[in-house]
């Protein structure tokens, strides 16, 4: 067995467990935590929120984490603060816990500890956030007695205070495993060795942030005898920019990816905003995002639509294609067994382009997708040269619509255009009925989106909202 040592608000821990034990699990079970409390068990509610900042990677901050999807063999080296630990800090706790009890912002108390963490890790980054920085910190947190705006003005009150600086504790990181004999992580920090670990164990979960597959040890309590961290890999964490295009490392987070996406492609930063919380854009990943093929994982339509590429490694050989051409079948991709994402690039945004994404749900934050429409045009002289349409939630796989793109190129997107492309949508897809629409909605919306598109180019939508 290998002691899992990490950081536990300011001291040093070795925790002797399995690794495939939720952080939640450990902290109310062997370390007598349990103001951090249990809800959903599967990343929505954030009544299990924790401050965590990893050794690996860009983030050099706290960031709230949902710990009933966070592992323990991925504390390995990282520094956890919970609700008790921000309760030490000074003589009488973390602002924003006064504040919060002298607002009267809680009422049963249970969703309470969550949200002073996820505002506590907003105040640690923002001295003076706005009220729009308020809500986003707060969209992954449930409250269902006392409603947001108490809260909301006690973060606005405590960022007044001259709150205590959360504790930056270190603790040595040179495992590259954790765990027990029933449940093992290794955890390697470079590609070579990465590779060399798939190729040794084709058998051992490849895991990256864990927003979705953790689901199967939360929710269907799935046992992981071995699994391997792609989080300290350094290959698969670097952001690179060229003249050209963008090239994101697999491992990179979606809080990582966020401020370049907002810079380049403002609407795909909506969409980031809106399908995962803080809690799981500081956890999940772009190469797991792509990773589960998802139908309706809301990465894949906006990068299909940009034109975005993916780099397939495997031991000694790496191979690039166009997304397009990944998604075979449902749940299915181009990847072989022995390779693993290396990185994502997209081309750089260039004169006489418009790109922007739309997601209907049935609510704004953090909901699955009905339809997910993405639209990119290349203009020149007023008319368009290239087209990407792209879709998920209209198939078994998300999917580029080429009789839609034909539609619109050579015209200059008058109504004609838009009316041949809803039309050309409506007849290339057989989407399903679920709890979230019938085929007859996916079909209709997802053709409609279209006009919508057409409207936001002349600036008559401002933001999209859930439908």
């Amino acid at each position: 067995m290998k002691p899992i040592r990490f950081s536990l608000n300011g001291k040093p821990v070795e925790a002797q467990c399995r690794a495939d034990m939720t952080v939640l699990e450990w902290l109310r079970g062997e370390a007598l935590l349990r103001g951090t409390k249990e809800g959903c068990a599967e990343g929505d509610c954030g009544a299990c929120s924790v401050l965590v900042k990893n050794s690996g990677g860009k983030a050099s901050r706290y960031l709230p984490t949902n710990s009933c999807i966070l592992l323990m063999g991925q504390m390995q080296g990282a520094t956890l603060m919970t609700v008790e630990g921000l309760a030490e800090l000074g003589e009488a706790g973390h602002a924003i816990q006064n504040e919060m009890a002298i607002n009267g912002a809680s009422q049963c108390g249970f969703c309470t500890p969550g949200i002073v963490v996820a505002l506590a890790g907003l105040l640690e980054a923002k001295k003076a956030p706005s009220e729009s920085e308020i809500h986003d910190a707060l969209a992954g947190n449930l409250c269902r007695c006392t409603g947001y705006r108490p809260i909301v003005e006690a973060a606005q009150k405590a960022a007044k205070s001259v709150a205590p600086r959360l504790p930056s504790a270190k603790i040595a990181d040179s495992d590259h495993e954790a765990g027990s004999d029933e449940s093992r992580f290794l955890l390697p920090t470079d590609l070579k060795s990465l590779l060399k670990l798939k190729k040794q164990h084709p058998e051992a979960v490849l895991l990256a942030g864990g927003t979705d597959l953790a689901l199967d040890v939360s929710h269907a309590r799935a046992r992981w005898p071995l699994a391997i961290v792609t989080r300290k890999v350094e290959e698969l964490r670097g952001i690179e920019k060229s003249k050209t295009h963008i090239t994101f490392g697999a491992a990179v987070t979606w809080a990582e990816m966020l401020p370049m996406v907002e810079k380049h492609w403002p609407s795909f930063a909506t969409l980031i905003r809106r399908f995962g919380s803080v809690q799981i854009r500081s956890m999940g990943t772009l190469g797991g995002n792509l990773g589960t093929a998802s139908p309706i994982g809301d990465g894949a339509p906006s990068l299909l639509a940009l034109g975005a590429e993916i780099t397939l490694a495997r031991h000694g050989k790496s191979r690039t294609l166009p997304l397009s051409d990944y998604f075979t079948g449902y749940r299915k991709t181009l990847r072989r067994e022995d390779e693993i994402i290396e990185s994502v690039s997209i081309p750089l945004p260039r004169k006489g382009e418009d790109f922007r994404v739309y997601k209907i749900s049935k609510r704004y934050d953090q909901d699955i997708s009905t339809v997910c429409g993405a639209f990119w045009v290349s203009r020149k002289a007023g008319k368009v040269e290239q087209a990407r349409i792209a879709f998920g939630g209209m198939a078994a796989v998300p999917a580029r619509c080429a009789s839609a793109e034909i539609a619109l190129v050579g015209t200059s997107l008058d109504e004609p255009a838009f009316e041949a492309a809803s039309a050309a949508i409506a007849a290339s897809f057989t989407p399903m009925s679920d709890m979230r629409g019938t085929a007859d909605y996916r079909a209709k919306v997802a053709a409609n989106l279209v006009c919508r598109f057409a409207q936001d180019l002349e600036g008559d939508i401002v933001e999209v909202m859930a439908l």
